[in-house]
Parts: structure tokens; sequence; C-alpha cells
């Protein structure tokens, strides 16, 4: 119990930060989609100090933003190993038993044969779709799947729509130094975090009520 309580604040601390620099990067290089989030929230919120958990039930761009994010930026590329228990064929490939097995999360996100435009950011694909994060749809699944898929999987996914709602809520966020949003480099590492840094500047919102 200790191990899974440990794994489950651990995976969640560096997929919540993963997954909150690449929706930002995302925001950011369309700006469409930033407004459109912030007028979701903001509208949603009001004049309201504090966002609470009760907000989030009409947000469904916010969620929508978050699930495409996933696809394209799974926190984890290449999910945990498995191991067949038996022969089996699958596309045309023998897999033996006792094989080791990965699953690319990252690959199967940007697949077109389930995606249109599939290496497109477009949020708006999952507003009416009830493809979702939680293991029973095969073709988002940057947590896993089954009985083995990520224990911690409702924790970072909480943390980034509180910390997401409240930041596009508060602020008007612009890139530094004059930089134009198409010129933001989007390059990944290896770990799937941002191969460089994402830096913005963020301006306090002052609604007119």
């Amino acid at each position: 119990m200790k191990g899974t309580i440990l794994d489950m604040f651990i995976g969640g601390s560096d997929t919540t930060f993963t997954t909150l620099e690449w929706v930002m990067s995302e925001l950011m290089k369309i700006p469409r989609v930033m407004k459109k989030l912030q007028n979701e929230v903001r509208g949603g919120v009001g004049n309201k100090e504090d966002i609470t958990e009760d907000d989030f039930a009409g947000m469904h761009y916010l969620k929508a933003v978050i699930k495409e994010t996933f696809r394209l930026h799974p926190p984890f590329p290449l999910l945990v190993p498995r191991m067949s228990n038996q022969n089996v064929k699958i596309n045309g490939y023998n897999i033996k038993a006792n094989t080791q097995v990965m699953v690319n999360a990252w690959a199967i996100g940007r697949d077109p044969n389930s995606f249109i435009n599939a290496k497109q950011y477009e949020p708006e694909r999952f507003l009416n779709s009830a493809i979702d994060y939680k293991g029973n749809d095969f073709e988002l699944i940057p947590f896993g799947s089954g009985r083995r898929g990520c224990p911690g999987m409702h924790f970072p996914v909480v943390v980034v729509e509180i910390v997401l709602a409240n930041i596009v809520h508060k602020f008007d966020w612009i890139l530094p130094d004059g930089a134009r949003a198409e010129d933001l480099d989007m390059s990944e590492s290896i770990t799937a975090h941002r191969k460089y840094p994402l830096k913005v500047v963020a301006k306090p919102y002052f609604p007119c009520f």
C-alpha cells in the first residue's frame, strides 16, 4: 500500500508538470484555443474569487483541452511493459508467450486511422466524442488500461483542471521579448518533456463588472 501511494504522488507530480507545460505551450501556440478556453472559464466562474469543483461541471472545453493534450503529449510515451502469457497473432505479427511488449501511447494518439488531422491540436474533436482517457477507449490511453493501468490516474487530472482553470481565469499570457506564437519551438525531448522550457509572461486579468 505504501509503495502504491508513493507511486501515485511521484508519478502524479511529474505528469502534472509535464501536462501543464504542454497545455500552456499549445495554448500559446494557438491563441484561438487560449481565448476560447478563457471565455469558457471566465464566463462560468464570473466574479467569483475562487474556482471550486462544482464549477468544472460546465467546463466542457477545458476537459477537451486536457484530453487533446494527453493525446498529443502523453506524459509517458511508452507505457509500462507487459508480458504476453500465451502465443498470439495481432495484425499479422506473431507474438510468442513470455515476450515483453511495449505499448507506444505517443504513436497511438497520433494515429490518422483514429483521428482526423491527427497531428493538429484541435480540442474541438472531443466536444462531441465519448472517447476518454480512463482506459476504456484504446485510441487514448496515456495512463494505460486494465488492472495494471496507472493507479494515480485521477490525481494529476484533477490537479491539472484546477491549476489550468485558475491560471487562465486570473491571468492573460504573452510570450516574452515580443516572440511570435508561430515561432514557438515545440520540440520534444526523449522523455516527453519539452526540449526547451516554456517561458511566458503573466499579466493579471482585471474584469470589468
